[in-house]
């Protein structure tokens, strides 16, 4: 698939703000947007602070949401399609739509560092939701929704260590995890008044409506 696989600092530089594409990294002082605070290039450098067009920032936006998410351009432009057909606010059924995915919500439970590390673990079939085996990442998760890891991956050596940092983790409004059980639950609609995404989804919308 033709999927980003540029840098993920480049990326990050590029954007202007940390998109967490390399988990735990990115919140230390070795995160490359920490060392060099200007977009990559020969040119990086003499852009800071140049002022954007309104097309620049909706462009902006737009691919810093899609880069968050690990998205490639069609599906991202496929899921605002959606989007628009679902009754109610377009960039809430957008947010809606994304954190749903099946490796957003592994990644939001705290079973991976970061949303590529989700996906990998997703298809490498480690999970299951209602007892069956699912491998796809884009899966849309579904009120009542149980996520369990898989009896044969609980015994590995990362998932060991992984449960024993979830058990006392807070997880998004929407989710529940039950430590004794291990079953992660979908309890509710994602919560898109507490995504704090550091990017504008009103913009977004705009750079597809033009």
């Amino acid at each position: 698939m033709g999927r980003d696989i540029g840098p993920k600092d480049k990326q990050s530089r590029r954007i202007g703000e940390k998109l967490f594409l390399k988990g735990a990294r990115d919140l230390s002082a070795k995160s490359a947007i920490v060392k060099r605070a200007y977009p990559p290039g020969i040119h990086g450098p003499k852009s800071i602070g140049r002022k954007l067009t309104e097309y620049g920032r909706q462009l902006m936006a737009k691919q810093k949401i899609k880069k968050m998410y690990r998205l490639r351009e069609r599906q991202f432009s496929n899921y605002y399609q959606a989007a628009t057909k679902i009754k109610g606010d377009v960039s809430s059924n957008l947010l809606k739509l994304l954190e749903n995915r099946f490796d957003n919500t592994v990644y939001r439970l705290g079973f991976a560092d970061s949303r590529d590390q989700a996906r990998q673990l997703v298809g490498h079939a480690h999970f299951m939701i209602n007892g069956k085996k699912v491998k796809t990442p884009s899966y849309q998760m579904k009120l009542q929704d149980k996520i369990t890891i898989r009896q044969k991956s609980q015994n590995n050596g990362y998932f060991k260590e992984v449960l024993k940092q979830v058990s006392g983790k807070d997880v998004p409004s929407w989710l529940e995890f039950d430590p004794q059980s291990r079953i992660a639950l979908v309890v509710d609609s994602p919560a898109v008044k507490d995504l704090n995404l550091g990017a504008d989804i009103t913009m977004t919308i705009e750079f597809y409506s033009r």
